[in-house]
């Protein structure tokens, strides 16, 4: 009888597919994946493979930004539920009125968001390039969606008001500057590395607020041996794989974790590639206007 691993490994060959998986997923997953990393890293990676066929473990916004830059491969998801309830604070009705109501204002859009959303955005943004794309808009009103606490880290290090979208990430609110102060006290030597979608209590006991790609790139080339790493629990397994020198110490794991990040699974993998199920496609009026957005982020690199 073969190991699910096994079977997932006989079925992606048959299929022609790659697996592709965030840093937020559960070991296990991100064991079996051909690529892991964060969003909009992971889908950018997809579209230069030459698989026709994407497993995409992570959440549905992710899903959808790949299927928007690989229009011609199928984009699976293995559970079509994993959604993000920060995504979900914002519609493009309720931009719509927002712009409606700041006209002239430029849009910028965390990738973590629907397709219709971008699609209603002037340009894109990651955690990891969100103040160069804020500031390459230069002295105009800019709108932020959806994520208040990225705008607001934005909005401190360029020194400038920006109209900031009440939506957050509830994982990452869940971490809280006395879970810090309490890990600090327990590790005196170590770095804490928290990222910005974390409240500003949090984000002010940090030493380096980052990405997770840019935290597992500087946990490699740092040379400190401990770090307090403020964010979903998940990338503490590729840090410990990475960094078998090295110690890293979640806050809080009990309460840092995304549920929807925790719903696909070995087996939802393996049933997502025997059906061939869910496909995440996006419509191509929308899929026009989306990219548009990205690619302009793209473009200030």
């Amino acid at each position: 009888m073969k190991t699910i691993e096994e079977q997932i490994a006989a079925l992606k060959k048959k299929r022609g597919a790659v697996i592709i998986a965030h840093n937020y997923q559960v070991d296990e997953v991100q064991a079996i994946a051909d690529f892991t990393g964060d969003s909009l890293e992971l889908s950018r990676k997809a579209a230069t493979l030459p698989n026709e066929v994407v497993v995409f473990c992570g959440v549905h916004f992710m899903a959808e930004t790949a299927a928007i830059l690989s229009p011609e491969k199928t984009i699976l998801i293995p559970d079509p539920q994993a959604g993000c309830p920060m995504a979900d604070m914002v519609t493009a009705e309720k931009l719509r009125a927002l712009k409606g109501s700041h006209p002239g204002a430029k849009v910028v859009c965390y990738v973590n968001s629907s397709a219709e959303v971008k699609a209603e955005s002037d340009i894109c943004c990651t955690s990891s390039n969100a103040v160069k794309v804020a500031q390459s808009l230069g002295d105009v009103e800019i709108i932020f969606v959806p994520d208040r606490n990225l705008g607001a880290f934005v909005a401190e290090r360029l020194g400038r008001e920006m109209i900031l979208y009440n939506g957050f990430c509830p994982t990452h609110e869940r971490i809280r500057d006395s879970d810090v102060l309490e890990m600090k006290a327990e590790h005196p030597d170590a770095l804490v590395l928290a990222h910005p979608e974390c409240n500003k209590p949090v984000r002010d006991l940090a030493d380096e607020l980052l990405s997770t790609g840019q935290m597992c790139r500087f946990a490699q080339a740092s040379d400190h041996k401990e770090f307090i790493i403020a964010t979903e629990m998940g990338i503490n397994y590729r840090l410990r794989n990475e960094n078998p020198g090295k110690k890293f110490y979640p806050v809080n794991p009990d309460r840092a974790v995304c549920p929807n990040m925790k719903k696909i699974t070995l087996e939802k993998v393996l049933w997502c590639l025997q059906d061939m199920k869910e496909r995440v496609t996006v419509p191509k009026a929308i899929a026009r206007r989306a990219v548009s957005s990205i690619e302009r982020m793209l473009e200030i690199g």
